[in-house]
């Protein structure tokens, strides 16, 4: 095998791509400091118990594995850095007050979530640590939002569910809550005829209610008709109120509903939300509520989401190659001022190496250097 071959769904990054990548970096990231989002840098591997705390078996199944030859323990390399960063707040920083956190880095799956997606995202989000009320969820609503608006994505919708309508409808039947993981699995896929045969010995009341969670999706209207056909239990009567008010925040008019998108539910404890956008299949961003934190020693209520950058340069059009300019070899002092003065005042300049030409994906040489009347001066290129 060549030794230049890279394993599948594993890629470099050219270097307009790169670039393209970057300047999204820096401006999702400045964004989040005006809303006053701590930057946290975790590390790419830790000890796997800290790595899966709190998380669910698809994090597990998503997480390469490793000896560490100093301890002896089982590392594993981040299949999500929502776990780190939930670490990084209930021990680290151990604050008592509200704390925002923003981060950005490579994860690494051990298989691709998607036909193209690549195995090494690079990931970036906001979370909310230490308020339980709906305000923090609004925030990170409208932050993921505000995120997508500055990157030139104008046709956001918003997908909305909540996880404890399911939690709430199987809470007391105990053959349902066995079949959990099944049920979440066949709510997803919309498989009414599984679901139908999974819950022929469930209570009737808990299999009317399942059998109506995978037709309780369209527009923000959905609510209305789930509080029709769902039981009238005081916690899924305040999920759809919480619901409700999220899809007027965001604008019902971009905002759908699907009770029965459960992706990420034995992670999230409550509110959940996608955002998709035309020209990809699944979801930009996903976040919602959830709560790790006691997995490290101290319960916080969270929220947040998170994006991957690669995935979202993909959508974006390539910036116009830079203006730049062209500059001689050599080390006369007068030359060697003349290109110092120009970066200082921001122009790229690049000098050609004595026999070769310039050849780059990013640039393009629009202006030169030129020893006119023994002065260095910048001249337009034909």
């Amino acid at each position: 095998m060549p030794n230049w071959l890279l394993p599948e769904n594993i890629a470099d990054v050219l270097p307009s791509e790169a670039r393209k990548i970057e300047d999204l970096r820096r401006l999702i990231l400045d964004n989040f400091r005006l809303y006053g989002y701590e930057l946290v840098m975790p590390p790419m591997l830790e000890y796997l118990e800290s790595l899966l705390a709190g998380a669910g078996k698809d994090t597990d199944l998503r997480t390469f594995k490793l000896i560490d030859q100093l301890s002896g323990r089982t590392l594993g390399i981040r299949a999500d850095m929502t776990t780190q960063v939930a670490r990084i707040d209930a021990h680290l920083l151990n604050r008592e007050s509200v704390t925002r956190l923003c981060y950005a880095g490579s994860i690494l799956h051990t298989r691709p979530s998607g036909l193209h997606a690549t195995r090494e995202p690079l990931q970036i989000g906001a979370e909310i640590y230490g308020h339980a009320g709906l305000e923090a969820d609004a925030e990170i609503q409208q932050l993921a939002l505000a995120t997508l608006a500055l990157v030139g994505m104008t046709q956001v919708r918003l997908d909305l569910c909540h996880v404890g309508i399911l939690r709430t409808i199987i809470a007391g039947d105990d053959a349902a809550k066995q079949d959990e993981i099944e049920l979440v699995a066949l709510l997803e896929a919309k498989d009414m005829s599984g679901l139908k045969a999974i819950s022929l010995h469930y209570a009737s009341a808990t299999r009317a209610a399942l059998l109506e969670l995978p037709g309780l999706y369209g527009d923000a209207s959905v609510l209305q008709r789930a509080r029709q056909v769902l039981p009238a239990l005081p916690e899924i009567i305040k999920a759809l109120d919480e619901l409700e008010k999220l899809a007027e925040e965001a604008g019902k008019d971009c905002v759908t509903v699907d009770l029965a998108d459960l992706r990420g539910y034995h992670y999230e404890s409550g509110l959940i939300f996608a955002a998709y956008v035309p020209g990809l299949p699944n979801a930009l961003a996903r976040g919602g509520r959830y709560d790790v934190g006691a997995a490290f020693g101290r319960s916080r209520p969270a929220t947040g989401f998170s994006m991957d950058l690669r995935e979202l340069a993909r959508l974006i059009p390539a910036a116009e190659r830079k203006r730049v300019i062209h500059a001689p070899w050599g080390v006369e002092a007068g030359l060697k001022e003349k290109i110092v003065e120009l970066r200082k005042a921001g122009e790229v300049v690049i000098q050609s190496l004595p026999g070769h030409e310039n050849d780059q994906d990013e640039f393009d040489c629009d202006r030169a250097v030129v020893l006119e009347n023994g002065n260095w001066i910048i001249k337009n290129l034909d």
